[in-house]
């Protein structure tokens, strides 16, 4: 018996084989949508996983203006922020932020859900998101992926 055909393979940074990926968000409910991109851009569907390395894939979002939130957390909900100053804490709600940068709700929703950490950070940077159904990733050859 091969006893090679035993050893566990850890993918490094050489080894990793990374994927550019569409992701149509129109009609599509917040949180269900960004539990399965951060999956994606983590690399937890590859059978060769690795959790100290960023193995995911590059994750492209378009229509991201056009993202549905149940019940009424489109008014209710509320993103919290400090600007470092006494009396700085800032409240912005869905609603409000989607007129401003409609991107960012989704990338907020994402990066809550990966790793708080230096490599946590890394792969937030493999997320590019945009409010219209245009990318400039065209030259990447991404394969669109619908859940």
């Amino acid at each position: 018996m091969n006893t090679l055909s035993y050893k566990t393979v850890s993918a490094n940074k050489k080894t990793v084989n990374k994927q550019w990926v569409v992701v149509d968000a129109e009609g599509e409910i917040l949180g269900r949508l960004t539990s399965k991109i951060a999956a994606i851009i983590r690399g937890k569907h590859k059978p060769g996983f690795t959790p100290n390395v960023d193995c995911g894939d590059n994750v492209i979002v378009i229509n991201a203006d056009k993202v549905k939130l149940t019940g009424n957390k489109f008014a209710a909900k509320q993103y919290v922020s400090y600007t470092g100053y006494p009396g700085g804490q800032r409240f912005i709600s869905p609603k409000e932020l989607m007129a401003k940068f409609p991107e960012r709700v989704i990338e907020k929703a994402v990066r809550g859900m990966l790793p708080k950490n230096r490599l946590g950070r890394a792969i937030y940077g493999n997320l590019h998101v945009y409010a219209g159904a245009e990318h400039p990733h065209a030259a990447q050859n991404p394969t669109t992926i619908n859940f």
